[in-house]
């Protein structure tokens, strides 16, 4: 387990009497635990978090932050087995839980640190490069053109995203956002976005089992994001990353709403070139009412996507077009091929009331057992192609 990792990590050479270590607790999700080097072991303490925020070892010594509670058990030892002296030095691959071993701010990594290797694509935000950390471990770098958002705004979200983790979420691993442009930088997919896998050779030898499976496991990300109560905000197939063996998993959750939108007029804005109306929820649309169940909306899209092999949805029709038409009641039609059942799920995921549209975890289990459903069968497995 992590915390033998934690042991063996101490006790290397250069890790000194009182070295020590905090990661999230293993076990709630919650707190973090604080592993010391005491001599020739290593002692483990719980560090709790209250509602309020507050972070203790014990309550009668409560800190706002988990830098105020290391810098004060690094002038007194109040009760631990030592007082803290440095933090452990670390000499392996990152784990996903960040890269840096400052603990002052795990988060922040200094960008000479980081080096751009192969621009992967560029967006209205900014671009994506294949890169190195400390130039041994492959990652993304996501670098966000200046004035797209608020530092302090970005920083909040990314507290948030840091805690989440799930094998079906690209993992955040560390910013850097001391100068423009921000780095986000997170683990590398070898196979891009969705969008553009769909329409590669690969992509497009993808058989229906393939399909449901690929869009089984985005309903599973989306199911952890569900259960913590965070929204996405801008699901679809461009944000949906491809490792080898059509591995899928959910990227750039959270980011659109610290995204600055232009200062025109908030219907301009929407139906201008550069607001994903077509992904968007009504609600979300028309009265800015983003929930996860605008999410699942989104989802409903990224399904024809995932069906048409990365076609555009609502082929032919302007944003404005396609907000006036979804608001008359319009929905894109069972796309050729594509079995009823698939496209009764779409047509879930687009019920006007929001409160009537699936859970997640309710499709996330539709998808999974897909083929064993009434109705539903292999043999339908080869009919797209």
């Amino acid at each position: 387990g992590r915390t033998d990792q934690q042991l063996l990590q101490l006790m290397k050479s250069g890790n000194v009497h009182g070295s020590f270590l905090v990661r999230q607790s293993e076990t709630s999700g919650h707190g973090y635990s604080l592993s010391v080097r005491d001599g020739d072991t290593v002692k483990h303490y719980k560090i709790r978090v209250l509602e309020k925020g507050s972070f203790f070892i014990t309550r009668r010594n409560q800190f706002a932050t988990l830098r105020d509670l290391v810098q004060s058990y690094s002038r007194d030892a109040n009760g631990l087995c030592v007082t803290l002296n440095q933090p452990c030095l670390k000499k392996e691959m990152p784990q996903t839980e960040g890269l840096s071993s400052d603990m002052a701010d795990k988060w922040e990594i200094p960008r000479s640190s980081v080096q751009l290797v192969k621009r992967l694509g560029a967006g209205q935000f900014g671009e994506v490069w294949q890169g190195l950390w400390n130039k041994t471990t492959p990652v993304a770098i996501k670098t966000l053109k200046q004035g797209t958002m608020d530092r302090d705004d970005f920083l909040r979200e990314a507290q948030l995203m840091k805690r989440l983790r799930h094998p079906k979420l690209i993992q955040l691993y560390a910013v850097c956002t001391q100068e423009e442009p921000i780095y986000i930088i997170t683990e590398l997919m070898s196979n891009g976005s969705l969008a553009n896998y769909l329409q590669t050779p690969e992509g497009r030898s993808l058989d229906l089992v393939e399909l449901v499976d690929m869009a089984a496991q985005v309903a599973a990300g989306m199911a952890y994001l569900e259960a913590q109560n965070y929204i996405h905000r801008d699901l679809a197939a461009r944000n949906i990353l491809v490792a080898e063996h059509n591995a899928c998993k959910v990227a750039d959750f959270g980011l659109a709403r610290v995204i600055k939108m232009s200062n025109e007029d908030e219907y301009e804005a929407r139906v201008g070139s550069k607001f994903p109306i077509k992904w968007t929820a009504p609600e979300a649309a028309n009265y800015n009412r983003f929930s996860i169940k605008s999410d699942v909306w989104s989802f409903g899209v990224l399904l024809h996507e995932i069906i048409t092999y990365g076609k555009l949805p609502y082929p032919g029709q302007t944003n404005a077009e396609v907000l006036a038409a979804v608001d008359r009641g319009y929905r894109m039609p069972c796309p050729p091929g594509c079995p009823q059942a698939f496209y009764d799920l779409m047509l879930e995921c687009w019920n006007v009331d929001d409160q009537a549209r699936p859970t997640f975890e309710t499709l996330q289990w539709q998808l999974e057992d897909f083929f064993s459903q009434e109705g539903t069968n292999y043999t339908e497995a080869g009919a797209l192609n």
